[in-house]
Protein backbone atom coordinates (compact mmCIF):
# COMPACT_ATOMS: atom_id res chain seq x y z
CA UNK A 1 0.00 0.00 0.00
CA UNK A 2 1.18 3.76 -0.94
CA UNK A 3 0.02 6.10 1.44
CA UNK A 4 0.89 9.99 1.35
CA UNK A 5 1.00 11.99 4.15
CA UNK A 6 2.89 14.88 2.93
CA UNK A 7 0.40 16.83 2.29
CA UNK A 8 1.82 20.36 3.72
CA UNK A 9 4.43 19.74 1.26
CA UNK A 10 2.36 19.16 -1.58
CA UNK A 11 -0.70 17.88 -3.16
CA UNK A 12 -1.39 15.80 -6.08
CA UNK A 13 -3.14 17.91 -8.49
CA UNK A 14 -6.98 17.24 -8.76
CA UNK A 15 -7.60 15.62 -12.60
CA UNK A 16 -9.62 18.38 -13.78
CA UNK A 17 -6.59 21.26 -13.03
CA UNK A 18 -4.56 18.48 -14.96
CA UNK A 19 -6.66 18.45 -18.00
CA UNK A 20 -7.48 22.38 -17.84
CA UNK A 21 -3.78 23.26 -18.01
CA UNK A 22 -3.36 20.78 -20.59
CA UNK A 23 -6.17 22.73 -22.51
CA UNK A 24 -5.10 26.01 -21.65
CA UNK A 25 -1.33 25.06 -23.28
CA UNK A 26 -3.01 23.73 -26.48
CA UNK A 27 -5.46 26.60 -27.31
CA UNK A 28 -5.18 29.19 -25.31
CA UNK A 29 -1.86 29.53 -25.79
CA UNK A 30 -1.90 33.07 -26.52
CA UNK A 31 0.01 36.37 -24.84
CA UNK A 32 -2.50 37.83 -22.92
CA UNK A 33 -0.88 41.40 -23.25
CA UNK A 34 -1.35 40.55 -26.99
CA UNK A 35 -4.26 42.65 -28.56
CA UNK A 36 -5.31 40.28 -30.75
CA UNK A 37 -7.94 37.54 -30.32
CA UNK A 38 -5.48 35.08 -29.14
CA UNK A 39 -4.14 37.25 -26.43
CA UNK A 40 -8.04 37.94 -25.62
CA UNK A 41 -8.35 34.27 -25.11
CA UNK A 42 -5.70 33.95 -22.35
CA UNK A 43 -7.01 37.35 -20.80
CA UNK A 44 -10.03 35.43 -20.44
CA UNK A 45 -8.53 32.34 -19.12
CA UNK A 46 -7.32 34.62 -16.11
CA UNK A 47 -10.11 36.36 -15.67
CA UNK A 48 -12.31 33.03 -14.67
CA UNK A 49 -9.17 32.03 -12.26
CA UNK A 50 -9.62 35.47 -10.68
CA UNK A 51 -13.61 34.98 -10.60
CA UNK A 52 -12.93 31.66 -8.40
CA UNK A 53 -10.65 32.99 -6.22
CA UNK A 54 -12.38 36.25 -5.54
CA UNK A 55 -16.00 34.21 -4.79
CA UNK A 56 -13.84 32.32 -1.96
CA UNK A 57 -12.14 35.64 -0.72
CA UNK A 58 -15.16 37.51 -0.99
CA UNK A 59 -12.60 40.30 -2.85
CA UNK A 60 -12.31 42.12 -5.71
CA UNK A 61 -10.55 41.09 -9.15
CA UNK A 62 -8.36 43.82 -8.87
CA UNK A 63 -7.04 42.51 -5.75
CA UNK A 64 -5.51 39.72 -6.73
CA UNK A 65 -1.72 39.54 -8.06
CA UNK A 66 -0.90 36.06 -9.22
CA UNK A 67 2.32 34.70 -8.67
CA UNK A 68 4.70 32.32 -8.92
CA UNK A 69 3.80 30.74 -5.28
CA UNK A 70 4.17 31.03 -1.39
CA UNK A 71 7.35 32.27 -1.61
CA UNK A 72 7.65 35.30 -3.91
CA UNK A 73 3.77 36.03 -2.34
CA UNK A 74 5.86 36.35 0.64
CA UNK A 75 8.28 38.71 -0.42
CA UNK A 76 6.17 40.79 -2.56
CA UNK A 77 4.23 41.62 0.75
CA UNK A 78 6.71 41.88 2.94
CA UNK A 79 9.78 43.97 0.81
CA UNK A 80 7.11 45.87 -1.20
CA UNK A 81 5.10 46.80 2.08
CA UNK A 82 8.79 47.68 3.86
CA UNK A 83 10.18 49.80 0.49
CA UNK A 84 6.51 51.96 0.05
CA UNK A 85 6.16 52.84 3.86
CA UNK A 86 10.28 53.07 4.37
CA UNK A 87 9.39 57.09 5.25
CA UNK A 88 7.05 56.60 7.74
CA UNK A 89 9.64 54.32 9.63
CA UNK A 90 11.63 50.88 9.40
CA UNK A 91 10.31 49.07 12.53
CA UNK A 92 8.19 45.61 11.32
CA UNK A 93 6.89 42.73 13.94
CA UNK A 94 6.58 39.63 13.23
CA UNK A 95 6.12 36.12 15.42
CA UNK A 96 9.24 33.96 16.08
CA UNK A 97 7.52 30.92 14.40
CA UNK A 98 7.09 32.26 10.59
CA UNK A 99 8.20 29.96 7.84
CA UNK A 100 11.61 30.47 6.02
CA UNK A 101 10.00 32.53 3.29
CA UNK A 102 9.01 35.04 6.18
CA UNK A 103 12.02 34.57 8.51
CA UNK A 104 14.65 35.14 6.00
CA UNK A 105 13.09 37.88 4.61
CA UNK A 106 13.44 39.76 7.49
CA UNK A 107 16.94 38.85 8.00
CA UNK A 108 17.63 40.26 4.83
CA UNK A 109 15.39 43.41 5.64
CA UNK A 110 17.44 43.68 9.05
CA UNK A 111 20.80 43.82 6.57
CA UNK A 112 19.30 46.68 4.76
CA UNK A 113 18.89 48.80 7.81
CA UNK A 114 15.26 47.55 8.77
CA UNK A 115 14.43 46.43 12.75
CA UNK A 116 12.69 43.94 13.27
CA UNK A 117 11.23 42.56 16.61
CA UNK A 118 10.27 38.67 16.84
CA UNK A 119 6.87 38.04 19.07
CA UNK A 120 7.37 34.70 21.00
CA UNK A 121 4.77 31.87 21.20
CA UNK A 122 3.36 29.88 24.27
CA UNK A 123 3.88 26.13 24.13
CA UNK A 124 1.11 25.22 21.69
CA UNK A 125 3.00 27.36 19.23
CA UNK A 126 0.32 30.13 19.10
CA UNK A 127 1.60 34.26 19.44
CA UNK A 128 -1.44 35.88 21.20
CA UNK A 129 -2.81 39.35 19.69
CA UNK A 130 -1.99 40.96 22.88
CA UNK A 131 1.73 39.74 22.08
CA UNK A 132 1.66 41.33 19.11
CA UNK A 133 0.40 44.43 20.17
CA UNK A 134 2.47 45.34 22.79
CA UNK A 135 5.72 45.08 20.59
CA UNK A 136 4.03 47.33 17.54
CA UNK A 137 4.93 51.05 17.90
CA UNK A 138 4.41 54.16 16.39
CA UNK A 139 7.19 53.99 13.89
CA UNK A 140 6.13 50.67 12.96
CA UNK A 141 4.93 50.20 9.60
CA UNK A 142 4.53 46.00 8.83
CA UNK A 143 3.11 43.29 11.22
CA UNK A 144 3.46 39.97 9.59
CA UNK A 145 1.93 36.39 10.82
CA UNK A 146 1.06 33.17 9.69
CA UNK A 147 -2.59 32.11 9.94
CA UNK A 148 -1.71 28.05 10.61
CA UNK A 149 1.74 26.76 11.34
CA UNK A 150 3.13 24.51 8.81
CA UNK A 151 4.95 22.30 11.36
CA UNK A 152 2.77 21.49 14.05
CA UNK A 153 -0.53 23.34 12.90
CA UNK A 154 -1.58 25.97 15.45
CA UNK A 155 -4.07 28.51 14.07
CA UNK A 156 -3.77 31.66 15.08
CA UNK A 157 -5.87 33.82 16.44
CA UNK A 158 -5.57 36.18 12.91
CA UNK A 159 -8.73 38.10 13.34
CA UNK A 160 -7.81 39.43 16.83
CA UNK A 161 -4.03 39.98 15.95
CA UNK A 162 -5.55 42.63 13.06
CA UNK A 163 -7.40 44.50 15.56
CA UNK A 164 -5.75 44.73 18.67
CA UNK A 165 -2.70 46.00 15.92
CA UNK A 166 -4.95 48.48 14.68
CA UNK A 167 -6.02 49.79 18.03
CA UNK A 168 -2.16 50.47 18.70
CA UNK A 169 -1.05 51.92 15.65
CA UNK A 170 -3.79 52.28 12.95
CA UNK A 171 -1.60 52.77 9.45
CA UNK A 172 0.34 49.59 9.85
CA UNK A 173 0.16 47.06 7.33
CA UNK A 174 -1.22 43.62 8.36
CA UNK A 175 0.14 40.87 6.20
CA UNK A 176 -1.21 36.93 6.71
CA UNK A 177 0.84 34.38 5.30
CA UNK A 178 -2.10 31.78 4.75
CA UNK A 179 0.07 28.98 2.42
CA UNK A 180 -1.13 26.68 5.13
CA UNK A 181 -4.65 27.88 5.79
CA UNK A 182 -6.50 28.47 2.35
CA UNK A 183 -8.65 25.78 1.86
CA UNK A 184 -8.30 24.59 5.11
CA UNK A 185 -10.42 27.00 7.28
CA UNK A 186 -12.27 30.24 6.26
CA UNK A 187 -9.90 32.82 5.02
CA UNK A 188 -11.47 36.51 4.63
CA UNK A 189 -9.48 39.20 4.31
CA UNK A 190 -11.54 41.51 5.36
CA UNK A 191 -13.22 40.05 8.19
CA UNK A 192 -9.57 38.88 9.74
CA UNK A 193 -8.58 42.74 8.99
CA UNK A 194 -5.77 41.60 6.78
CA UNK A 195 -4.27 43.87 4.20
CA UNK A 196 -2.15 41.27 2.53
CA UNK A 197 -2.69 37.76 2.35
CA UNK A 198 -0.56 34.68 0.76
CA UNK A 199 -1.42 31.97 -0.56
CA UNK A 200 -0.17 28.87 -3.23
CA UNK A 201 -1.97 27.17 -5.48
CA UNK A 202 0.47 23.55 -4.78
CA UNK A 203 -1.05 23.15 -1.32
CA UNK A 204 -4.59 23.09 -2.64
CA UNK A 205 -4.00 20.55 -5.51
CA UNK A 206 -3.08 22.99 -8.05
CA UNK A 207 0.32 23.59 -10.21
CA UNK A 208 3.14 24.55 -8.56
CA UNK A 209 4.72 27.47 -9.80
CA UNK A 210 1.46 29.16 -9.21
CA UNK A 211 -0.15 31.18 -6.54
CA UNK A 212 -1.51 34.61 -5.69
CA UNK A 213 -1.20 37.77 -3.45
CA UNK A 214 -4.70 39.28 -2.31
CA UNK A 215 -3.52 43.29 -1.74
CA UNK A 216 -6.05 45.75 -0.11
CA UNK A 217 -7.78 47.79 -2.91
CA UNK A 218 -5.77 51.48 -2.43
CA UNK A 219 -2.95 49.87 -0.62
CA UNK A 220 0.57 51.33 -1.52
CA UNK A 221 3.19 48.39 -2.37
CA UNK A 222 5.99 49.11 -4.34
CA UNK A 223 6.57 46.16 -6.72
CA UNK A 224 9.99 43.73 -6.33
CA UNK A 225 9.82 42.77 -10.33
CA UNK A 226 10.19 45.29 -12.82
CA UNK A 227 9.28 45.29 -16.40
CA UNK A 228 6.69 45.36 -19.36
CA UNK A 229 4.13 46.23 -16.18
CA UNK A 230 1.96 43.50 -16.64
CA UNK A 231 -0.81 42.87 -13.36
CA UNK A 232 -1.25 46.69 -13.35
CA UNK A 233 2.44 47.05 -12.77
CA UNK A 234 2.74 45.45 -9.59
CA UNK A 235 4.25 42.15 -11.19
CA UNK A 236 5.84 42.14 -14.37
CA UNK A 237 6.68 39.09 -16.47
CA UNK A 238 4.13 37.50 -18.77
CA UNK A 239 1.29 35.54 -16.84
CA UNK A 240 1.81 32.11 -16.60
CA UNK A 241 -1.78 31.63 -18.26
CA UNK A 242 -1.34 27.37 -17.63
CA UNK A 243 -1.21 27.32 -14.16
CA UNK A 244 -3.35 30.72 -13.53
CA UNK A 245 -5.74 28.40 -15.14
CA UNK A 246 -4.98 25.12 -13.00
CA UNK A 247 -5.16 27.20 -9.89
CA UNK A 248 -8.69 28.78 -11.15
CA UNK A 249 -9.59 25.21 -11.09
CA UNK A 250 -8.33 23.95 -7.71
CA UNK A 251 -9.86 26.87 -5.99
CA UNK A 252 -12.92 26.16 -7.03
CA UNK A 253 -12.81 22.12 -6.20
CA UNK A 254 -11.31 22.83 -2.59
CA UNK A 255 -14.86 24.71 -1.44
CA UNK A 256 -16.72 21.96 -3.20
CA UNK A 257 -18.54 20.50 0.23
CA UNK A 258 -15.81 22.41 1.92
CA UNK A 259 -17.17 21.58 5.55
CA UNK A 260 -18.08 17.78 5.10
CA UNK A 261 -14.20 17.82 3.08
CA UNK A 262 -12.43 19.15 6.22
CA UNK A 263 -14.24 17.40 9.04
CA UNK A 264 -13.53 14.57 7.06
CA UNK A 265 -10.07 15.20 7.09
CA UNK A 266 -10.00 16.23 10.61
CA UNK A 267 -11.36 12.74 11.29
CA UNK A 268 -7.82 11.15 9.98
CA UNK A 269 -6.00 13.60 11.43
CA UNK A 270 -7.26 12.99 15.45
CA UNK A 271 -7.20 9.05 14.45
CA UNK A 272 -3.99 8.73 13.64
CA UNK A 273 -3.33 10.60 16.72
CA UNK A 274 -5.06 8.80 19.15
CA UNK A 275 -3.68 5.76 17.78
CA UNK A 276 0.17 6.51 17.41
CA UNK A 277 -0.32 8.13 21.10
CA UNK A 278 -1.29 5.26 22.94
CA UNK A 279 2.25 3.69 21.96
CA UNK A 280 4.73 4.53 25.01
CA UNK A 281 7.16 7.37 24.44
CA UNK A 282 5.27 8.84 21.23
CA UNK A 283 3.69 12.50 21.78
CA UNK A 284 1.97 14.61 19.70
CA UNK A 285 3.01 18.61 19.82
CA UNK A 286 -0.33 19.81 17.80
CA UNK A 287 -3.26 20.80 19.68
CA UNK A 288 -5.79 18.16 19.68
CA UNK A 289 -9.07 17.03 20.72
CA UNK A 290 -7.40 15.26 23.54
CA UNK A 291 -6.08 18.67 25.11
CA UNK A 292 -9.78 19.30 26.21
CA UNK A 293 -13.12 17.71 27.84
CA UNK A 294 -14.63 18.00 24.73
CA UNK A 295 -12.23 18.49 21.94
CA UNK A 296 -13.68 22.38 21.25
CA UNK A 297 -11.54 24.83 21.74
CA UNK A 298 -8.61 22.12 20.12
CA UNK A 299 -10.17 22.26 16.91
CA UNK A 300 -10.38 26.45 17.13
CA UNK A 301 -6.62 26.26 17.38
CA UNK A 302 -5.49 22.99 15.23
CA UNK A 303 -5.49 22.80 11.74
CA UNK A 304 -7.29 19.86 10.65
CA UNK A 305 -4.69 18.41 8.32
CA UNK A 306 -1.59 18.17 10.24
CA UNK A 307 -0.02 16.57 13.46
CA UNK A 308 3.49 16.52 14.59
CA UNK A 309 4.37 13.65 16.50
CA UNK A 310 7.60 13.06 18.79
CA UNK A 311 8.51 8.93 18.51
CA UNK A 312 11.43 9.32 20.95
CA UNK A 313 14.43 7.17 21.09
CA UNK A 314 14.36 7.18 17.55
CA UNK A 315 16.07 9.81 15.30
CA UNK A 316 13.42 11.36 12.94
CA UNK A 317 15.34 10.43 9.69
CA UNK A 318 15.48 6.59 10.55
CA UNK A 319 11.65 6.75 11.05
CA UNK A 320 11.36 8.65 8.05
CA UNK A 321 12.80 6.17 6.32
CA UNK A 322 11.36 3.15 7.80
CA UNK A 323 7.97 4.44 6.96
CA UNK A 324 8.96 4.91 3.41
CA UNK A 325 10.16 1.27 3.09
CA UNK A 326 6.42 0.50 4.05
CA UNK A 327 4.98 3.03 1.46
CA UNK A 328 4.13 5.51 3.83
CA UNK A 329 5.57 9.42 3.19
CA UNK A 330 5.88 11.77 5.17
CA UNK A 331 8.44 14.83 6.11
CA UNK A 332 10.59 15.88 9.31
CA UNK A 333 9.60 19.03 8.45
CA UNK A 334 9.08 22.01 6.71
CA UNK A 335 9.83 20.56 2.83
CA UNK A 336 10.79 24.74 1.42
CA UNK A 337 13.99 24.31 3.74
CA UNK A 338 17.13 23.22 2.31
CA UNK A 339 19.23 22.73 5.54
CA UNK A 340 17.56 19.92 7.12
CA UNK A 341 20.07 19.31 9.64
CA UNK A 342 19.33 22.64 11.69
CA UNK A 343 16.90 22.16 14.39
CA UNK A 344 13.36 23.30 13.72
CA UNK A 345 13.08 26.81 15.12
CA UNK A 346 9.47 26.24 15.68
CA UNK A 347 9.68 22.86 17.46
CA UNK A 348 12.59 24.71 19.17
CA UNK A 349 9.73 27.77 20.61
CA UNK A 350 7.30 25.63 22.17
CA UNK A 351 9.92 24.02 24.33
CA UNK A 352 10.69 20.58 22.92
CA UNK A 353 13.56 18.89 24.96
CA UNK A 354 16.24 17.24 22.70
CA UNK A 355 14.96 14.04 22.58
CA UNK A 356 11.44 15.22 20.87
CA UNK A 357 13.60 17.43 18.60
CA UNK A 358 15.20 14.96 17.22
CA UNK A 359 12.64 11.92 16.66
CA UNK A 360 9.51 14.59 15.32
CA UNK A 361 7.88 13.70 12.13
CA UNK A 362 4.67 15.77 10.44
CA UNK A 363 2.01 13.88 9.08
CA UNK A 364 0.19 15.70 6.81
CA UNK A 365 -3.75 15.02 5.11
CA UNK A 366 -6.07 15.72 2.25
CA UNK A 367 -9.38 14.72 0.78
CA UNK A 368 -8.10 11.92 -0.85
CA UNK A 369 -6.42 9.81 1.45
CA UNK A 370 -8.47 7.25 3.99
CA UNK A 371 -9.15 5.72 7.34
CA UNK A 372 -7.93 2.50 5.57
CA UNK A 373 -4.42 4.51 5.21
CA UNK A 374 -4.46 5.66 8.69
CA UNK A 375 -4.76 2.08 10.48
CA UNK A 376 -2.18 0.83 8.21
CA UNK A 377 0.19 3.60 9.55
CA UNK A 378 -0.30 3.24 13.25
CA UNK A 379 -0.21 -0.27 12.52
CA UNK A 380 3.18 -0.09 10.90
CA UNK A 381 4.49 2.30 13.31
CA UNK A 382 3.47 0.14 16.61
CA UNK A 383 5.58 -2.88 14.92
CA UNK A 384 8.73 -1.01 14.02
CA UNK A 385 8.78 1.16 16.58
CA UNK A 386 10.33 -1.65 19.48
CA UNK A 387 12.64 -2.79 16.36
CA UNK A 388 13.77 0.95 15.99
CA UNK A 389 14.70 1.52 19.16
CA UNK A 390 16.36 -1.73 19.89
CA UNK A 391 18.42 -1.39 17.15
CA UNK A 392 19.49 1.94 17.96
CA UNK A 393 20.57 0.69 21.75
CA UNK A 394 21.97 -2.05 20.38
Amino acid sequence: MEVYFDNSATTRPYDEVIDEMVRVMKDDYGNPSSLHNKGLDAEHVIDDAKKSICGALKCLPEEIIFTSGGTESNNMAIIGSALAKRRSGKHIVVSSVEHASVSAVMQFLIREGYEVSYVPSDSRGIVTAEAFADAVREDTILVSCMHINNEIGSVMPVEEIGRAVRAKNKDVYFHVDAIQSFGKVPVIPKTIGADLVSVSGHKIHGPKGSGFLYMRKGLLLRPILYGGGQQKNMRSGTENVPAIAGLGVAVTKTFEGFEEKIAYIRSLRDRLIEGVTAIDGVYCNSVFAGDSSDGSFANDLAAPHIASISFTGVRAEVMLHALEDKGIYVSSGSACSSNKSKESAVLTAIGLDKARLESTLRFSFAEENTMEEVEYAVGVIRELLPVLRHYVRG
